[in-house]
């Protein structure tokens, strides 16, 4: 247990919070037995569980990359180059450890293929659960004393199991008014209504959000006040975005005096990268490894100020090891976790057991600094393909450097992207004039830089195109990228509020520089270029 949980007590009583059906959920019958299943000596005839004989994998083995594959260097990026040995005959240099897991416990209570390919419980295999709450411990330090955890299939299906139990039908939620789009999906089959709150440069906004709060119209609006908030804080997605203490503080200040829970999405926590340093005013660095240093630099999470128990943070190992692996966990208060793992029972049951071996074999091996150091290194990663990304979006257009003064841009700095001047550029639309024909705010952390287009600055007056809105146009460009040879995230997608035919205003792109080789990076960047050009010409 953190000793940070010493200074307050246990959770309060949220149970007004559930929704109906998870008041009603009961216990799965079957899951109810296996309380049984682990007595000594017990005859098991109750379920139907196949004999542990007539599983065909007698041993599972992998070979892990070293826990100090990726340099804590600022200024370079590495990858595994089996590629390249292989392309020029070399044996594969790469540095790596086996670990393997057998049918039965290589050691008196160790991992074993019989119980984690067999039917297990909702939360998980032991060994897992016990490394993933020892974790959260040392890693996010929830405030209050009862906190616990409890394994999920990644943080897609944590929302929903979250949807389940939190919200009935008809009712709204909270969110930043540029959201992830499944969250916004995964909510609607439900018929709720997600409420959108302004942003600025860390994200949500305070401000906004107690305005809403503050200025609620039950009859106006047609739902009563929302009691639940949907926040991606770090890595906001799309914006990039990293909302700090004070900013968590402040909005979960306002959470506990409208009595709100707050789920915490946080997939891009590890990939916190800071500021963007233009390349000819960037420093090589490198960093030591120290668990406690590193992870004291990273914004804290909003459980680190929960003293109530009104947080449900999901967390993914989707972005830290692999999304294939299809694991990932909460951390919450017991009666949201006793609900959760009742809504798991009857339908994931529990994650992927070949999934829990690999992870928990890893995590077993690389232990808790050697997860931290893997960590540590990984967001060095991240950060110079952002760097990357947007150097090469500056070899191929004009940036000029500005401070947001509105919007989810308030407060930061801001990229306003022109063309370099090019005499067969038409004269229609001069290069030299100066215009951006997008902006962006260099994220401070996970993996998307996120456009925002001034398209209809360009578009002349009575054009054909003055009398299509900002989704037809938007839509045009994306498909004309496409076409050109790069794919990116349609921005409309990304909007809590829908975007109809006749609004006009900005659009917006999402560009992921989280698996692009640096190649590419430069190809796209090009790519756009021209793109862009002959668009804007053409409108």
């Amino acid at each position: 247990m953190s000793t940070h949980s010493e200074k307050y007590g246990g959770s309060i009583d949220l149970s007004h919070h559930l929704s109906d059906v998870a008041k009603n959920r009961e216990l799965s019958p079957l899951k109810g037995l296996q309380k049984y299943m682990q007595k000594p000596g017990i005859i098991s005839m109750a379920g139907g569980t196949p004999p542990t004989d007539y599983f065909p994998f007698a041993k599972l083995s992998g070979d892990l990359l070293v826990h100090d594959s990726f340099p804590l260097s600022s200024s370079s990026s590495s990858t595994s180059f089996s590629w390249l040995w292989k392309l020029f005959g070399v044996a594969d240099k790469t540095k790596t450890d086996t670990v393997s897991v057998s049918k039965l416990p290589d050691v008196p209570g160790g991992l074993s293929l019989a119980a984690l390919l067999q039917y297990g419980p909702a939360t998980g295999d032991p060994h897992l659960a016990k490394a993933i709450r020892e974790f959260s411990a040392n890693v996010y330090q929830p405030a209050y004393s009862d906190w616990t955890t409890l394994v999920s299939v990644g943080n897609t299906e944590g929302w929903a199991r979250v949807v389940q139990t939190l919200f009935n039908p008809g009712e709204g939620f909270l969110v930043s008014e540029w959201t992830y789009p499944s969250a916004l999906a995964g909510a609607r089959p439900y018929n709720l209504k997600p409420v959108p709150i302004g942003m600025d440069g860390e994200g949500m906004s305070a401000i906004s959000l107690r305005e809403v709060l503050e200025g609620w119209d039950e009859s106006a609006r047609g739902i009563k006040r929302p009691h639940v908030m949907y926040t991606v804080p770090v890595g906001q997605n799309p914006t990039g975005a990293t909302m700090g203490a004070e900013r968590k503080k402040a909005i979960y200040d306002i959470c506990v005096e409208y009595d709100i829970i707050i789920v915490e999405d946080d997939p891009y926590y590890f990939l916190q990268q800071g500021e963007y340093v233009p390349r000819d005013a960037r420093v090589d660095s490198r960093e030591e490894h120290d668990a406690e240093k590193f992870i004291a630099s990273l914004a804290p999470s909003f459980v680190k100020f929960d003293y109530q128990g009104r947080v449900i943070r999901l967390d993914t190992f989707s972005k830290t090891i692999a999304p294939g692996c299809r694991l990932g966990w909460f951390t919450c208060n017991p009666l949201f976790a006793e609900r959760l793992e009742r809504a798991g029972e009857t339908t994931t049951q529990s994650p992927c057991g070949f999934g829990q071996a690999m992870v928990a074999s890893l995590l077993t091996h690389w232990q808790y600094d050697g997860y931290i150091r893997w960590l540590q290194a990984l967001r060095l990663q991240y950060k110079h393909r952002r760097d990357f990304l947007i150097d090469s979006l500056a070899d191929e257009f004009h940036l000029d450097l500005s401070i947001g003064t509105s919007g989810f841009r308030n407060g930061s700095q801001v990229y306003n992207v022109s063309f370099k001047r090019a005499s067969a550029f038409s004269e229609k639309h001069s290069a030299q004039d100066g215009r951006p024909i997008f902006s962006f705010v260099p994220p401070s952390s996970g993996m998307f830089v996120w456009l925002k287009l001034h398209l209809e600055d360009f578009v002349p007056p009575g054009s054909p195109s003055a009398k299509i809105g900002i989704k037809q146009l938007e839509t045009n460009l994306w498909v004309a990228v496409a076409e050109a040879g790069v794919l990116l995230g349609p921005g409309l997608y990304f909007s809590a509020t829908p975007v109809t035919d006749d609004m006009h205003g900005d659009g917006h792109f999402r560009l992921s520089f989280s698996s692009t080789t640096e190649e590419d990076f430069k190809r796209a960047a090009k790519l756009l270029s021209t793109t862009f050009r002959k668009f804007i010409k053409d409108l």
